[in-house]
């Protein structure tokens, strides 16, 4: 991460974060006006405390005590005028969840990763504490197929041992190798006690400009 990156991308986060729209459905999605970085991961990952913690924000997402209970693709415009949106998806892997709702999910996503030219790059959120899950895969199967270029983040980083640290960023690590539209290095964050977030955030700055 240069310098200036890291610059940039503090003083436009610390500018103007807002809340664009919801979206239940494909014909509710905005226009496409800026580059976008899309936000994905299990339920409980600790998508909602990573966006706030990318956005300086204390609640700019909230998290649900409901795991899986969002169901709908949010965006958030940053900058003045806006320079980049963010789009928190639905989670997923949730297990309580009936068929019909999870083929929804499915659809929804499917159809947005597939014809959003804007969409730069998403971030697939990984639990430190347990490493890449079959939903995961999954998850990274569908990036694969509709060409969306990723990159892996564990999530919850301070909730485990160094030497446990070590080896699931290494196993994700491997995993991403694994997979065509995987970028090829690992981001390790806490949204609780701040490890990475300035390096995503310049990460998703120089996404967004591609």
């Amino acid at each position: 991460m240069d310098d200036d990156t890291a610059e940039r991308a503090r003083r436009l986060f610390a500018g103007r974060v807002e809340f664009l729209k919801s979206a239940p459905a494909l014909k509710f999605i905005p226009d496409p006006g800026a580059p976008e970085i899309a936000f994905a991961g299990r339920s409980n990952v600790g998508k909602s405390s990573l966006l706030n913690a990318i956005t300086g924000r204390k609640s700019i997402a909230r998290a649900s005590v409901t795991p899986g209970r969002t169901q709908e693709l949010n965006w958030f415009e940053v900058g003045e005028p806006t320079q980049l949106r963010l789009v928190d998806m639905p989670g997923y892997g949730f297990a309580k969840a009936p068929p019909k709702v999870v083929e929804q999910w499915r659809r929804l996503v499917r159809d947005f990763l597939r014809g959003r030219v804007v969409l730069k790059r998403t971030l697939v959120l990984i639990d430190a504490r347990h490493g890449p899950k079959e939903v995961d895969r999954e998850m990274m199967a569908m990036l694969d197929e509709a060409a969306v270029g990723y990159r892996l983040v564990l999530t919850k980083a301070d909730k485990i041992k160094a030497s446990d640290l070590d080896a699931v960023t290494a196993l994700t690590l491997a995993e991403a190798r694994k997979h065509s539209a995987a970028y090829p290095e690992v981001a390790v964050t806490s949204a609780e006690k701040g490890m990475g977030i300035a390096e995503l955030r310049a990460a998703v700055l120089s996404d967004a400009e591609l």
